[in-house]
């Protein structure tokens, strides 16, 4: 009897497995997504409104604070902001000289994700390009990940830190051999238009051989060009039809696949982008009033890490009021006109946006305007094209996007404004997965079960 109750136990289990398998979430990232892009035809995602008419979107989507990629993208697959999850910035706080190193790695992440969910769930997973994947339990995995410069005149390398970090190792050739060709020189940079196309194809292949119940993609060429030119511009228009075709590749590869009826796709972004023309450097007045001395690094006593539209005031000693007052104190005393570029989070504020505690206070620039990290030179310098990081709460040119259609996605419903934790509980419940989040699932974007 012992030996039919364990053959029937094992094969509920199986088929239990089965069953979460039959379920498929892929979730595409396009960097400096807005949401006119998909709600005005004149941008040309034919692709994805063609998904928006058959599913779900959102009008806007509150993001993270600050309002940029690895924070963001963290939220989005944690569920909880960044405060919770570990991820503050894109960069850590260097205060003793800036490396070009990232926010990489995942054992840097705090709490619970989507992979381990799904890892424990026994479901298959993988992620191309995603933010904070370096060493996750993420069985295809080519992380976002750059080997810095060792030597003058060296570039960074990114076609050798994907080779040395991808999962399983054999899968950075497989795709070479099946889905992209040979990566060149440039074929893993965001330079150039071939990045997303690669991006998509390397996706579409590990959908269509491995078929996993969860796929992340980050795509990022429209970010760099709205950097560049600011919210419009021609390569800002090319770089946003390239990201639809690139997702029309990976819807492509679930229907040859055969489980393009199982399979939801989620387009969301990280942040919006907003013009600006000034930029603002507090760590030249902290220079000033000799609490950050450029020549003597070592000797720091505060410190503005900026974060594009937003800058965090980290002191070597969090408890030293008086360099805090003294901050403050000079802050108040700056020109008028200054003042107005940006407004003050205090601690209580900063709390309350769920930036990083470890912060004593925080700038949020107004639109136009945005900070610099150097502590030499003038105070303001001009600035060009465009940026984010600000607080998302501040004005909706920086709020991204959503988009959902597919298995389980209700037609027709819509959105006025989402917050972007809301994002894992929703992915969970596609899968069947236990997460726990701050975000809310919201019962009118899913489809009615039927019985």
């Amino acid at each position: 009897m012992k030996k039919i109750a364990t053959l029937i136990s094992m094969f509920c289990l199986s088929i239990g497995a089965l069953s979460a398998q039959d379920s498929h979430v892929v979730l595409i990232s396009i960097d400096g997504l807005r949401p006119e892009f998909y709600m005005d035809p004149r941008w040309g995602m034919v692709n994805v409104r063609q998904g928006m008419k058959t599913g779900a979107y959102a009008e806007g989507v509150r993001g993270s604070f600050p309002t940029v990629t690895y924070p963001s993208h963290t939220t989005i697959i944690t569920g909880v902001l960044p405060a919770k999850h570990g991820i503050y910035y894109n960069t850590p706080v260097e205060p003793l000289g800036v490396t070009g190193k990232w926010y990489w790695y995942y054992k840097d992440i705090k709490v619970p994700t989507i992979w381990t969910a799904a890892k424990d769930a026994g479901l298959k997973t993988a992620g191309v390009s995603w933010p904070v994947t370096v060493g996750a339990p993420i069985d295809y995995n080519l992380p976002e990940y750059a080997i810095l410069p060792q030597g003058k005149g060296e570039k960074s390398d990114e076609i050798k830190a994907m080779l040395q970090e991808s999962n399983p190792k054999e899968l950075f050739q497989e795709v070479q051999d099946y889905a992209i060709g040979k990566f060149g020189e440039y074929g893993a940079t965001i330079d150039y238009y071939t990045s997303d196309q690669n991006k998509s194809r390397m996706a579409a292949y590990i959908l269509k051989r491995y078929k996993p119940a969860f796929l992340a993609v980050h795509i990022a060429l429209l970010d760099h060009y709205e950097h560049e030119q600011g919210r419009d511009g021609v390569k800002v228009r090319s770089a946003i039809t390239g990201a639809d075709v690139a997702i029309k590749t990976i819807i492509d590869a679930a229907t040859a696949a055969g489980i393009s009826e199982n399979t939801t796709f989620i387009i969301t972004g990280d942040h919006g982008f907003v013009n600006i023309h000034t930029q603002f450097k507090p760590n030249v007045m902290l220079a000033k009033l000799g609490l950050y001395d450029n020549d003597n690094k070592t000797a720091w006593k505060a410190y503005f890490q900026q974060s594009g539209g937003s800058s965090f005031l980290h002191l070597k000693d969090p408890n030293e009021k008086a360099t805090l007052e003294k901050v403050k104190q000079a802050l108040n005393q700056l020109p008028e006109g200054i003042q107005r570029m940006y407004h003050v989070l205090d601690k209580e504020a900063l709390t309350k946006a769920q930036g990083d505690p470890n912060a004593v206070m925080a700038l949020a620039a107004y639109q136009g305007f945005s900070f610099g990290a150097a502590a030499t030179g003038d105070m303001l310098a001009p600035a060009s094209g465009g940026t984010h990081g600000y607080l998302p709460t501040d004005f909706k040119e920086i709020q991204t996007g959503f988009v959902a259609f597919g298995k389980g996605i209700k037609p027709g419903a819509v959105l006025s404004v989402m917050g972007q934790e809301d994002i894992a509980p929703l992915i969970a419940k596609l899968l069947n997965l236990d997460l726990k989040t701050d975000g809310v699932l919201y019962p009118g974007l899913l489809a009615p079960v039927k019985k």
